[in-house]
């Protein structure tokens, strides 16, 4: 049962259990993220038909979620280290009960496109709250492993925009989709108020004002390290979620002729995969130098598997190659370890919201980019998803570089 008292306004500090139950009950809110960020893989060809979409369009849609999510980190960051975990969590997230509302029932692109944003908005906090709760509440050497636990947890709802989405928006619509995630959403933010009551201790007892929050950023962006960590952060996520969120789909039913629920299969075998990477690396990681040194050798792997995709034409070999991608995107968590250890403690909340800003206004503008790529690709008779993938593998591979080469926090360095 829950605290009787207020928000926040728990005394003891947290038992093991009671961590627990409510890193549990915040992984609610995470699947629900998930499953509205990677409904484009199956909503895209009926949402194509319905509007008349263009890939660059198609794109936008898909994007705008993962815009509004990363603009809107600073100011979760601020939120949760001025007034807590439960409430900024509880204030955000029936916006985004609001857009899936209104992405059901939308009569145009542009009021789809804005049920994204609200949905973008309305999670924005969802797995931030949770990585600041794990900092707050569990040893700092179980970070990684219990952030893979709530990534593989959250991803749940990935498993959901599979086959489960496939067969509901095959037999009723696309529109049934938003309505049932509306739904669930609903059931996650009641689930977040009866079970998370963080205590009162956690929450920083100086309040700052809103512009001195802001400026708190500003040292972040002032450590020469940051750079490094944020443009690789905002290409490796970016990569798995186009790929599972947007063009699976359309590379499975436009390259290979399967049908819509075949290609839900599809996108199911790569999250459940995906799901098992997330825990695996966190219970893989290395501190120091050697974490860095293979967040750079996953990293091009996990470029060469998306080159290999975008040449590649054989159906079996695709998915092997999605499925391998799935497993390998696990090597994510390292970099939350890495933005873990780099940053002083009093930072912890801000630091996370920068790097998860720069990780979603990645993806907004890969899914823009690959768009685009898309676009031009079959306006000069090219394949649009060689196209896709391609740009995918190149930004991977920029990215590696830049984290690789720029400074790195002191006294670790890849190079070393």
């Amino acid at each position: 049962m829950p605290p009787s008292t207020g928000p926040e306004s728990v005394v003891a500090p947290l038992t093991p259990r009671a961590a627990w139950v409510m890193v549990l009950a915040l992984c609610a809110g995470v699947a629900l993220s998930q499953a509205f960020r990677t409904v484009g893989a199956i909503m895209a060809s009926p949402l194509q038909t319905d509007f008349k979409l263009s890939a660059q369009a198609l794109g936008i849609f898909s994007g705008a979620f993962h815009f509004a999510f990363g603009a809107m980190q600073l100011f979760m960051g601020i939120g949760i280290d001025l007034h807590g975990v439960r409430r900024t969590v509880l204030v955000a997230f029936p916006i985004a009960i609001a857009g899936a509302l209104l992405s059901a029932v939308a009569s145009s692109y542009l009021v789809l496109v804005a049920g994204q944003a609200l949905i973008g908005v309305g999670c924005a906090p969802a797995f931030l709250v949770c990585t600041v709760f794990i900092a707050r509440h569990f040893p700092a050497a179980r970070f990684a492993t219990v952030s893979g636990m709530v990534l593989a947890i959250g991803g749940i709802g990935m498993l959901a925009t599979g086959t489960p989405l496939a067969w509901l928006v095959q037999a009723y619509s696309w529109r049934a989709g938003f309505l049932v995630l509306a739904v669930a959403a609903a059931l996650a933010w009641l689930a977040i108020w009866y079970w998370v009551h963080e205590p009162a201790s956690a929450v920083p007892q100086v309040k700052e004002s809103i512009p001195e929050a802001i400026r708190q950023f500003g040292a972040l962006f002032a450590m020469p390290h940051t750079l490094g960590i944020m443009v690789l952060g905002a290409v490796t996520y970016a990569a798995f979620i186009s790929l599972r969120g947007l063009w699976l789909g359309p590379l499975m039913m436009e390259r290979h002729g399967y049908s819509l629920v075949q290609s839900g299969n599809v996108a199911l075998a790569v999250s459940v995969i995906s799901l098992v990477g997330a825990p695996l690396f966190g219970r893989l990681d290395r501190d120091g130098a050697a974490r860095r040194r293979w967040i750079v050798i996953c990293g091009l792997v996990y470029a060469a598997l998306f080159a290999l995709i975008a040449v590649l034409h054989s159906a079996w070999l695709d998915i092997f190659g999605m499925v391998l991608i799935g497993m390998l995107s696990g090597f994510i968590v390292w970099q939350y370890a890495d933005v873990r250890v780099a940053y002083p403690l009093t930072l912890t909340g801000r630091a996370m919201a920068v790097f998860t800003m720069a990780m979603f206004l990645g993806v907004a503008l890969m899914q823009w980019g690959t768009g685009v790529a898309a676009s031009i690709a079959a306006a000069h008779g090219g394949d649009p998803l060689t196209a896709v993938l391609a740009t995918i593998a190149i930004l991977l591979v920029l990215g590696i570089a830049a984290f690789a080469w720029l400074p790195a926090p002191k006294a670790v360095s890849v190079r070393s």
